[in-house]
């Protein structure tokens, strides 16, 4: 694995715009001298906040704030660290980064302050990525499940399962090597109940794993219907206000109309689409092939017919072109109009729900119904928040291990897939990853992170 490099980065740490402070971070070995140059020529004590006129060479004054400096390795890179606090303006921040640049530090990449952290074992790859999932949290769940990531929860439960494997690995390969003793390490050690062991284990931080990625990527669910069915006042009704315009026009919404709602800590990806028919109009017509391309990239479609009127030859052919792979709901909308009681049904895998989206009777059903389509279910706060790759880690893992149980007379290969499982546990946290993967990580972050 790379090192981390030895020269000096700057970058601005705050979110762009005007607020109160902003904060200009700088990270490298030995900082001590600029430190001193940023602090009047007098080095500052560490991890004490001092306040400093920030002068450059040319201009003169900059701003005024507070220098925070904190030596190697006690600081969140393992570096030394430096941050000026000045007022959050955005051309203040660039004279004081301005200044930083031309004091010999580079511009940070994106990321860059994290991932020395990471090279420096201030962090594992989990808890680095941890950061990111922490700033872009869309709900108060996804939060707190990047918080709990931040802190080493996800990391402690692969260690956990890592450090079984050890022991196993070590038990089989004992075995191999002293063969001719009368001792069967393996059953002595009781290493097959030890192995349904770690396939629980794995299995319960897989299904927390599953979860957390859930409250991550949320669900897009998609509208589908004719014109006039209702499904921009269901899209309204679950946004909790007027998102689309509502007529009694046919073909009033031309284009994908999207909204992001919270249930359960679950971000609904909410999409109204064009109402699906015949039309010369090319504007409408154009709005019905964006609702198809969303159609196919859909979780969960929400196929609304009007309860008055039934299933017509219409629906019927719009039923026939929807993907069959995509789960769906039917909903008979105006159930009020209907003089129908709000009511969800299951026939034969399918699933049918009465509901008023003007009214709103009926649509708790439906958020319910959304939440089990998704495979939610209510974990305390002990859900991680990850991401695909640690699902397919995790998975990897679990497969090596099933396969190693049924190796249970060839020692070798059960040893070996006890490696590969512990190998897949490890792309996780990082101790077995490769730089080219690090490289796309940590370019997502954004700059001064």
């Amino acid at each position: 694995m790379e090192k981390s490099p030895p020269d000096t980065i700057a970058a601005i740490a705050t979110a762009p715009g005007r607020g109160g402070v902003g904060i200009v971070r700088l990270s490298g070995s030995a900082l001590g001298a600029l430190a001193s140059q940023l602090n009047g020529g007098v080095l500052p004590q560490p991890r004490l906040a001092t306040f400093r006129a920030f002068r450059d060479t040319r201009q003169g004054l900059i701003d005024e704030g507070l220098l925070l400096y904190f030596p190697a390795p006690h600081s969140f890179t393992g570096e030394d660290v430096i941050e000026l606090h000045g007022h959050g303006g955005p051309v203040v921040m660039k004279l004081l980064l301005d200044h930083c640049l031309s004091l010999g530090a580079r511009l940070a990449e994106p990321g860059e302050f994290t991932r020395r952290a990471f090279l420096n074992n201030k962090m594992d790859l989990a808890q680095a990525e941890a950061v990111a999932d922490l700033i872009e949290a869309s709900t108060e769940a996804a939060a707190r499940s990047a918080v709990r990531s931040l802190s080493g929860a996800f990391s402690k439960a692969v260690h956990s399962i890592q450090s079984q494997l050890i022991t196993l690995r070590m038990l089989v390969e004992a075995t191999l090597d002293f063969p001719e003793e009368e001792i069967d390490f393996l059953e002595s050690a009781r290493a097959i109940p030890r192995m349904n062991a770690i396939c629980a284990e794995l299995n319960d931080v897989l299904d927390r794993a599953q979860q957390g990625a859930l409250m991550r990527h949320g669900l897009h669910v998609v509208l589908v219907g004719q014109p006039n069915v209702g499904k921009s006042s269901l899209l309204n009704q679950l946004a909790g206000h007027e998102r689309a315009i509502v007529t009694d026009v046919a073909g009033t919404t031309r284009d994908a109309l999207k909204e992001t709602v919270q249930i359960a800590g679950i971000p609904l990806h909410i999409i109204d689409t064009a109402g699906l028919r015949d039309t010369a109009d090319i504007v409408e017509r154009i709005g019905i092939e964006r609702a198809w391309k969303e159609i196919h990239d859909a979780d969960v479609i929400l196929r609304l017919v009007d309860a008055r009127s039934g299933l017509s030859a219409e629906d019927c052919a719009i039923d026939t072109a929807l993907p069959a792979q995509t789960p769906r709901i039917t909903v008979n909308n105006k159930c009020d109009l209907a003089n129908q009681p709000a009511r969800l049904t299951e026939h034969n895998g399918a699933t049918t729900l009465h509901l008023s989206a003007k009214t709103g009777d009926g649509v708790d059903l439906l958020r319910q119904q959304l939440l089990k389509i998704a495979g939610w279910h209510p974990h305390s706060e002990d859900v991680f928040l990850a991401r695909t790759r640690h699902l397919n880690a995790l998975e990897l893992a679990l497969k090596h291990i099933h396969t190693a149980l049924s190796q249970d007379q060839a020692l070798e290969l059960m040893a070996e897939e006890l490696r590969l499982s512990h190998e897949a546990l490890g792309q996780i946290t990082g101790e077995f990853t490769a730089d080219d993967l690090l490289g796309e990580i940590f370019s997502r972050f954004c700059i001064g992170k």
